[in-house]
Parts: structure tokens; sequence; C-alpha cells
């Protein structure tokens, strides 16, 4: 008999206390990464989220003075089921988020404020899969500020005004990337990674689609990544070391 053939994705490192998930709209970490802060959560690991906008201008058929309190709400219940109580938000505009100077100070202000050891970030790339439609803008263009943020925090000379240089950063890790490196096994905190998702209520009931079920979509996402990983349900990330 043969050997077996290792996983196509290795475990992504935990050696770390306290990780900061930076991403631009509420509902972007519940589409899989979740499930990983929950495990993280779970081991008495230390995770807060920061997220560049409130999602004001994600429903259709609702105004944006409306649409955003009420994600904001679903925001902080979704990180509450993982285990998440700080939840922040810099007040970038929905849909109009630019990878330029503003954007670098707020994010290496959150970066020196909250120090943490690694970053979580999501999808940077241009689109979801090889042939999978087009990434949203904010989400690139937050993506590729993040690894540039991680320096200017740890730059002394770079936006004195916003707190002590924080040089601890070791790794930024996107989620759900085409690019992914590794994988975090969700297998045992998958309901709570469902549960975060659900907390979208109001978005998703919006997004034009009867059909979607929070449930199925996340544990088929992630039983096909733990294929990838040799577990039952996995989270994929591409690891960008800084």
């Amino acid at each position: 008999m043969g050997d077996q053939a290792a996983p196509a994705l290795g475990p992504l490192p935990e050696d770390w206390s306290r990780a900061l998930a930076v991403v631009a709209h509420p509902d972007d970490l519940e589409y899989g990464a979740s499930a990983a802060v929950a495990r993280w959560t779970a081991m008495g690991k230390d995770v807060r989220y920061v997220l560049a906008t409130r999602g004001e201008a994600g429903i259709d058929s609702m105004p944006p003075e409306q649409t955003g309190p009420l994600r904001t709400a679903e925001q902080v219940a979704a990180a509450a089921a993982v285990g998440v109580s700080v939840v922040e938000f810099l007040d970038h505009p929905d849909g109009l988020v630019v990878n330029g100077l503003e954007l670098r100070r707020d994010l290496a202000a959150a970066i020196r404020r909250h120090r943490p050891e690694v970053i979580i970030g999501s999808n940077f790339r241009d689109r979801w899969g090889e042939a999978g439609p087009w990434n949203h803008v904010d989400h690139r263009e937050l993506g590729r500020a993040l690894p540039d943020a991680v320096r200017d925090a740890a730059n002394r000379w770079l936006f004195t005004d916003v707190g002590e240089p924080w040089s601890g950063v070791r790794w930024v890790a996107f989620a759900s990337s085409l690019a992914s490196t590794h994988a975090v096994d969700v297998s045992s905190h998958i309901d709570e990674g469902v549960a975060s998702l659900d907390c979208h209520r109001t978005y998703i009931d919006n997004l034009g689609d009867p059909d979607f079920d929070p449930d199925s979509f996340l544990r088929g996402s992630c039983q096909q990544v733990g294929e990838m990983a040799g577990v039952p349900f996995a989270v994929s990330f591409e690891l960008v070391p800084v």
C-alpha cells in the first residue's frame, strides 16, 4: 500500500495570541473566515475586527442612512456569535474605498492601536476562483493596502500623529484567496460559522436569491476546502509574510 499523498493545503500557523481581522464590509468575514475565528477564540486567542465601511451602499432597495446602521448591528451580532467583542468601523464610503494615503493612515492607526501579531483579511485577488466573478473593488483596494499599512505602522517616521509604532505583525492571511497556501480546520466550529453568517439576515434577504441558505452554502464551501486540507471542514488562506 503506497504512502498517502500530503494535503494540498497545510495548517495555518497558530503560535500567536492576538489577531486583527481587517475587511471592507459587514459580512466579508462571515463567508468562511469567521468559522476560523470561532476556533481561535475558543482556544483563548484575542481576535478583533476592523471594517473599512459600514456597507451602507450594499442594499439597492434601502437608502444608505438606513442600511448603514442595520448592517453595523448585524456585523456586531455576527462577531459576537464567534466570540469577538471588539468591532470598529473606519467609516470609509462603501463602494469607494481607495488604496491611498488616507486608507493606509487609518489602517496603520488601527494596527498601532490593537498591536496584533497577525492580520486576517479577505480575498483581494481580481476574481473569486479561476473563472469566478470579478471581485468587489473595495476588497481589491483594501487587501492591497494591508501589507503596506503593516509596514507603515512599524515606521516611527510615518503617520506620527496616530500612535506609537508597532512592528509585531508577522504575516497577513487573506481568506478564500485564489492563491491560498494554508488552511484552518473548522470541523468543530462550522456551526458557529453558520450562525455568524445567518446574522446578516437583512442583507441576505435582499441579495435577490431566495434559495440562498447560509447553512448549506458554508458547509459546502468549507467541505471543498476540507478535502484539500485532509479534514471534514476547513477555511483556506493565502499567507503573506511581512
